[in-house]
């Protein structure tokens, strides 16, 4: 039997029609119990004194639990910090009739060492016995900062949302008046901790329980939790304690609804007096199904006071940090594309290339998450994948931009996410085969990539130019130890001319796991490195000469 790893618990669970919802599904407030206890658990293993939990965030719901199979939790300390830790908890499902495991979510939760009376705590490092326990050693004290920084982030995020256009409301939208959702708790012993506060599990399902209600009130169906935004402990609750829910839907985003719950205690004093304290807030996002299991597609919000579009911001503000936690912060392990070029294909290669850029432009769903000036990002979320979407205002032609864009060699010029790009392969006038080097980013090795370049002017009557770009494999160009071999899996430009001295540049990215470090501040709307490449994109553009040489006077 494997044994666990130092600063690690295990908990199994046989799932029972006690913890299910309707659906027959494991309930995932129960869900939420559990993990807290077991991520309790490895933080007091490994700090040796009683834990509290501080927060709960990046939990995301990948598949679900029926009744009779088994449940096993891994509860493990990433990293410890001065008095703090961050527990990495993954949880897996087995059939007991066929053996087949599945992971159902992942989840991250900072706890607090308690000191025993005037003992300073200073918690000793975890011990890291393999790669992948450096790699999450890593990625903690970045999940750190983001966590640090995440009021700043979302204040920052709130001033650019205020510059968007009020939401129009037309009839398809509807208010959120009726998804309020209020409830009420006594505390008593059995939910308490064996610290004698009230069990934060058992408050994350409570939590869980109110906001599933106010999701059901606007479509009409069983919600299913998808993901959970942030649980934050802002202070203890004790038994005796009145807890208060009150849950709210707070934004709608095509097929997923998110809803705000906010938890006030009082004791018997302040309930008598009506003034509460405010323990805990979280931010719950959910999908529906019919009775074909099929996605619902929400109504759009129409917000009716200003709380309601301080809310409907704030959603907004919220998914995009999500999207920097969830793609960027979360490692994933990188499933190589091994696409081999040969003179066999080439053909068919470079015509997919093309095809697959203006696929991906012309899918349906695109949000904007930015506007600056001349530029606008756009995020694309399908089945798990994200892409991004570049669209830059140039004051140049669109043939002369083109013809500068389509160069990689020029890229490093304006682009710091490249070191250096050299043709490798010639392989007709319009395609090209190039050797990539990025920089360093979080830490890690430097990055490289062999990607394939298909341009094409437009078409008899167009005036569309297009860059396409996808990862290739070449014998003659294997992966180097220096280097982390990485894939793009489809990206590139979009040249639309505008008249005779202006154009549209599109940049559209699929991104992989490989890549994804790269666009991580702007994902989760800590950095602006995409925004200001963009403007240097612009500006090399605007300073070249028609001959494509820069003008540095």
């Amino acid at each position: 039997m494997e044994r666990a790893a130092p600063g690690e618990v295990r908990m199994s669970r046989a799932i029972s029609p006690a913890h299910a919802n309707p659906r027959g599904e494991l309930s995932a407030g129960q869900l939420l119990k559990w993990v807290d206890a077991a991520a309790c658990l490895a933080a007091e293993k490994h700090a040796g004194v009683s834990c509290v939990t501080a927060s709960v965030d990046d939990i995301r719901f990948e598949e679900t639990a029926k009744v009779g199979q088994v449940l096993t939790i891994k509860a493990k300390v990433t990293r410890a910090f001065s008095t703090s830790m961050e527990i990495s908890i993954k949880v897996i499902v087995q059939d007991m009739f066929t053996g087949v495991e599945k992971l159902v979510s992942v989840a991250f939760s900072t706890f607090v060492a308690k000191p025993i009376g005037k003992e300073k705590i200073h918690l000793k490092p975890v011990i890291l016995l393999t790669e992948q326990d450096h790699v999450e050693h890593n990625l903690a004290s970045e999940r750190r900062k983001v966590r640090l920084h995440h009021e700043d982030t979302f204040k920052n995020l709130m001033k650019e949302n205020s510059k968007f256009d009020d939401p129009i409301c037309d009839e398809g939208m509807v208010s959120t008046s009726g998804t309020s959702v209020q409830s009420i708790e006594l505390v008593l012993p059995p939910h308490a901790n064996h610290h004698g506060n009230t069990f934060g599990g058992q408050i994350m399902a409570w939590m869980e329980t109110v906001a599933t209600i106010s999701a059901s009130r606007l479509c009409g169906a069983h919600p299913l939790l998808k993901s959970v935004d942030m649980f934050k402990f802002r202070g203890p609750s004790t038994v005796g304690d009145r807890l208060v829910f009150n849950a709210i839907v707070n934004n709608t985003f095509q097929t997923c609804v998110e809803v705000g719950v906010r938890v006030e205690a009082f004791d018997c004093q302040e309930w008598s007096e009506g003034r509460g304290r405010h323990i805990n807030s979280a931010f719950l996002i959910y999908n529906a199904v019919n009775d074909k299991e099929e996605l619902v597609t929400f109504p759009r919000i129409k917000p009716m006071s200003k709380d309601d579009l301080r809310r409907y911001h704030g959603a907004i503000a919220r998914k995009r940090i999500r999207l920097g936690r969830k793609y960027v912060i979360s490692h994933k392990e990188e499933v190589p594309l091994c696409v081999h070029w040969d003179v066999t294909n080439q053909v068919s290669l470079s015509n997919a290339n093309v095809e697959a850029l203006k696929n991906l432009a012309a899918r349906s769903g695109w949000e904007v998450t930015s506007v600056v000036e001349k530029i606008k990002i756009y995020t694309l979320e399908e089945n798990d994948i994200l892409s991004v979407w570049v669209e830059k205002h140039v004051e140049r032609p669109a043939h002369l931009t083109y013809h500068l864009l389509s160069d990689f060699t020029k890229r490093p010029l304006w682009d710091p996410h490249y070191v250096s790009c050299e043709v490798i392969d010639c392989v007709s006038e319009d395609d090209q085969i190039y050797y990539i080097t990025c920089p360093v980013v979080n830490g890690d090795k430097p990055k490289d990539l062999v990607v394939l370049v298909s341009r094409r002017r437009p078409l008899k009557d167009g005036n569309t130019y297009t860059v396409a770009v996808k990862s290739v494999t070449l014998p003659s160009v294997p992966p180097s130890p220096q280097y982390s071999r990485s894939e793009i899996l489809c990206a590139g430009f979009l040249i639309h001319a505008i008249d005779s001295s202006s154009c549209t540049v599109s940049y559209f990215n699929q991104i992989s796991a490989s890549i994804s470090p790269y666009f991580a501040g702007n994902l989760g709307g800590w950095s602006k490195s995409i925004e200001e490449t963009a403007a240097s994109c612009i500006q090399f553009i605007e300073n070249a000469t028609d001959d494509g040489l820069i003008d540095i006077f």
